[in-house]
């Protein structure tokens, strides 16, 4: 079915529950309760899978721009989840560019790995104390980035960075995939972010929540077609290449959707 405004959602639902017909989803107490299912129910069907291939997209990392925290990098607000992270390793601003994957470790390895550094090098090691937790980390200061990690789920740590190059990390050698967590908007217009395929499934499922929740009275017809489009929407999720799997290890930011 075409995609619907969250305006033609709520008078189909009010149509089908015999209510007031209304020209905004702000007329009637009954059309904002409606509006108020169709957010919920968005956000349970975004919450239901790891990952939607719809919401991906690609962006670099903000750099800290000061050379005491020459390996701290931030992501944009918004963005759920990671897959991959890439840094440009070329030796040279000549040399053509060279894009490498950047490993993630999990916080303990990453602690392990840095603290097996030398702290008296003071040639190659920089001591850089995170402002968040005051702990010293040993960053090499010779050599492009091979790992990072994040302790809070918003800023991003590499373990080395080549000062020969550049002062920091820099947004502009920086290349991230992931997952932008999505906003909804109770107004007129708005429109799901959701694909094509999805609206019947996403319509059944508000329909269903409103007759029991606002009539006080289930409908089974809507809950069979939602239950067969939840049947259906699993299926394509078992047959959706998962990325990580294979062992490796992603860090996934945590930020639930906005209820």
């Amino acid at each position: 079915m075409p995609k619907m405004t969250v305006l033609e959602m709520t008078q189909d639902i009010l149509n089908d529950m015999d209510s007031d017909s209304v020209n905004s989803i702000n007329d009637t107490i009954e059309s904002l309760q409606v509006a108020a299912i169709l957010q919920t129910t968005y956000h349970e069907i975004i919450d239901s899978r790891d990952q939607w291939d719809h919401l991906g997209q690609l962006g670099q990392l903000v750099a800290s721009g000061n050379s005491e925290l020459p390996t701290h990098m931030t992501l944009p607000d918004l963005v759920q989840k990671i897959s991959w992270i890439k840094y440009n390793t070329k030796d040279a601003l000549a040399d053509k560019d060279t894009y490498v994957n950047i490993t993630y470790k999990t916080p303990t390895d990453f602690m392990d790995y840095v603290n097996a550094r030398d702290s008296t090098d003071t040639t190659t090691v920089k001591l850089v104390t995170d402002p968040e937790s005051s702990v010293v980390l040993m960053i090499k200061n010779d050599k492009a980035p091979t790992f990072y990690t994040t302790f809070d789920d918003e800023t991003i740590i590499f373990d080395s960075w080549d000062l020969g190059l550049d002062s920091t990390l820099t947004t502009a050698k920086s290349q991230w995939h992931g997952y932008k967590e999505p906003v909804f908007s109770k107004v007129d217009s708005y429109i799901a972010d959701l694909p094509s395929k999805l609206f019947s499934y996403y319509l059944a499922e508000a329909k269903s929540v409103c007759f029991n929740s606002i009539k006080q009275a289930p409908n089974a017809k809507e809950e069979q077609r939602s239950r067969r489009q939840r049947y259906q929407m699993s299926r394509e999720k078992r047959r959706t290449q998962v990325e990580g799997a294979g062992g490796i290890t992603y860090p996934d930011f945590g930020r639930g959707s906005k209820k």
